[in-house]
């Protein structure tokens, strides 16, 4: 039987309009169908079987964790619950986001690159990321029957009619803004200050964030209300840092700079990720109490790479931090476009249907939405535009990625692409690096000047891809921006 191959944007492989650097963006899209022609009938079987079951799944999202505050990569703290579900599931080691907030979760949610929505969702913003109607994780899961939940961070549009109710979640709890003080609950002073909330009405609660969203989260495990989405995006481990006291007690001895300000902050930082884990871990025990385990699919990543230290410009008495989070080996922290920004800590886990192991495979935040959406059953009526690819064949192992892929990660200031071995930065000056990270995944050898020949071919490659971005601020929202 003869097929013909269509990239995501309709253009047919070997028509007139398709020159080669439309065949290099067309064969990004086509791996996803040649992978499916060349795993056969089981690949296909299994998958039946998976969305014949109806799924649920746990989608965790950390804020701001460092690739290496995890046991599993080498930290001294402790991350007991991660470290297992690492040990048991598919260690994701080259699982790309966007280097700041706003944009992963806009990438996550709707399977699509984030500058398709405008220049404001390109960085951390209290404006609405996503146009009223914007086919959604959410509402493509609870259309095929899912019952849908966020508990924890939103930050898409920090105003309660741009709030998760309006993007397909049957119910919303946490903040709307970005991250909130873990005792006051608390944004930034200004009109989004006061940010918690329930279902999009405000809510006033003591306690500390991270154990309220656990709970809120665990409270709807224990509802049974089958087949669902939780989503949590933890605030957890964003500015400000701190944690209950016994969470603290496990690193009161804990000398690593010789200097007590800055261990004080690490130590504060690693309570707060030891305390994430602890809570994580009471997700799981509710699966396993519930006999929901079997039939959960487990997602854990960090919406970025993490900073080395800030200050608390929050609602709050947390001191600032000079010293937590770390990326090492990998180059640079989140707002940048190095590997320590944009690549993460990610994994997931599914008893039975995912052998432990680790994936190499390069994927992105966007390719959660057409996953989960054929795991669940869900077929879009109408073009979805999604930048994502169905990456189930990779992570079962039914399928090797035999071909390429290209990473487009816009920022509002330069942007990266990253093809096979081969990545290109742009910086906010415009100044062009490039890597080979194949020989080089700490990106200390500037390849530019050597290689302007494929300096200029990432150029053109890139260049593609930016044709469907939005460059222009909505009209509606126009006269709120700073």
């Amino acid at each position: 039987m003869r097929t013909t191959a269509v990239c995501s944007r309709g253009t047919k492989l070997g028509s007139p309009e398709a020159d080669a650097w439309g065949l290099w963006y067309c064969a990004a899209g086509v791996i996803a169908a040649l992978l499916v022609a060349t795993v056969g009938q089981p690949a296909a079987a299994a998958q039946a079987t998976a969305v014949a079951e109806k799924p649920n799944f746990l989608l965790i999202v950390a804020d701001d964790l460092g690739w290496a505050d995890v046991g599993f990569h080498g930290a001294k703290i402790r991350t007991p619950n991660l470290d297992q579900l690492a040990r048991e599931g598919v260690r994701l080691d080259q699982h790309y986001v966007q280097p700041v907030c706003t944009p992963t979760r806009a990438a996550l949610l709707t399977g699509r690159y984030p500058s398709r929505f405008g220049p404001h969702v390109l960085a951390p913003s209290n404006l609405r990321a996503l146009p009223k109607g914007t086919l959604t994780l959410a509402s493509a899961l609870k259309s095929v029957g899912y019952s849908t939940y966020l508990s924890g961070k939103w930050h898409l549009g920090s105003r309660p009619e741009w709030g998760p109710n309006h993007y397909g979640f049957d119910h919303s709890y946490g903040s709307l803004a970005g991250a909130a003080d873990p005792w006051t609950h608390q944004y930034r002073p200004g009109p989004y200050a006061k940010t918690w909330h329930r279902d999009g009405q405000p809510l006033e609660e003591e306690g500390n964030a991270t154990e309220l969203v656990a709970r809120q989260a665990v409270e709807w495990i224990r509802q049974k209300r089958q087949p669902w989405l939780i989503y949590v995006p933890f605030q957890a481990v964003h500015i400000p840092i701190d944690a209950p006291d016994e969470y603290k007690k496990a690193y009161q001895d804990l000398t690593l700079f010789k200097d007590p300000v800055k261990d004080e902050s690490y130590r504060r930082f690693a309570a707060f990720v030891t305390q994430m884990d602890a809570k994580i871990g009471e997700l799981i025990a509710a699966l396993e109490q519930t006999g929901q385990r079997d039939n959960t699919l487990v997602i854990f990543f960090s919406d970025n790479g993490g900073l080395p230290g800030g200050k608390n410009p929050y609602i709050s008495t947390v001191p600032d931090t000079p010293v937590l989070s770390s990326n090492l080996p990998l180059r640079g922290h989140k707002g940048q476009l190095y590997e320590g920004g944009v690549r993460v800590v990610a994994l997931v886990n599914w008893p039975g249907k995912l052998r432990p192991g680790v994936m190499t495979a390069p994927i992105h935040a966007v390719d959660w939405m057409p996953t989960l959406a054929a795991l669940a059953g869900f077929k879009p009526t109408d073009d979805p535009r999604w930048d994502g690819h169905n990456i189930w064949p990779l992570l079962t192992g039914q399928a090797k990625q035999t071909e390429p892929r290209t990473l487009y990660i816009p920022l509002r200031n330069g942007s990266a692409i990253r093809h096979g071995d081969w990545k290109l930065i742009i910086t906010p000056k415009g100044v062009r690096e490039l890597y080979n990270l194949s020989n080089d995944p700490y990106e200390k050898n500037n390849l530019a000047e050597k290689e302007p020949q494929r300096v200029e071919q990432l150029e053109k490659l890139l260049a593609q891809f930016q044709k469907y971005d939005v460059t222009t601020l909505p009209a509606d929202l126009k006269d709120l921006a700073p």
